[in-house]
């Protein structure tokens, strides 16, 4: 019976091997990001992804750049970050992203948010929605594995925008924790 919870219990959630299919599906070759400890088990299965190079970055402002940069290069990279380093990242996401017109999708963890509100009292994840919408930057909400195919909708519309697009993970990854 523990078994068949805990395979329930994953459905509702976002599972790392969900995300870097999605990852490997869409061709990614880099992912830029400022490691955390929401992320622990999606970084091990990336580690492990020959197809994946991590590159550590130490503020996320950094990320654009350099995900500027492999793009110029021909890979194609996504931003792993939190959604304070999102906000943190505003000047570089306008001068690098916006300015040479970079199609790079954020994975945003969503820090004590989901998409009925607020779980914790940090008060960071009130102003990721209006950060983007402020700068005009489409964002999916994905919670769960079944919320998986917006995932796929945020590279699409990067690729077909040349913009960049979110994807707002809700709940802190948790399905990733174990």
């Amino acid at each position: 019976m523990n078994d068949v919870l805990k395979k329930d219990e994953l459905k509702a959630h976002l599972s790392p091997e969900t995300v870097l299919g999605q990852l490997k599906q869409h061709g990614v070759t880099h992912v830029v990001w400022l490691p955390d400890s929401e992320t622990n088990w999606l970084y091990l299965l990336m580690k492990a992804e020959p197809s994946l190079t991590l590159v550590a970055v130490p503020r996320e402002g950094l990320a654009c750049p350099l995900a500027a940069g492999l793009t110029a290069g021909g890979k194609v990279p996504v931003i792993l970050v939190q959604n304070t380093g999102l906000m943190e990242s505003g000047d570089s996401i306008r001068g690098w992203l916006f300015g040479f017109e970079v199609p790079v999708v954020f994975i945003v963890g969503m820090r004590g948010w989901n998409r009925h509100g607020p779980r914790t009292a940090d008060t960071s994840p009130q102003y990721t929605e209006p950060f983007l919408n402020a700068f005009r930057i489409n964002y999916y909400m994905v919670e769960s594995d079944a919320d998986a195919s917006r995932i796929s909708l945020a590279f699409e519309e990067a690729k077909k925008t040349r913009h960049p697009v979110a994807v707002l993970v809700g709940d802190e990854y948790h399905g990733f924790i174990r």
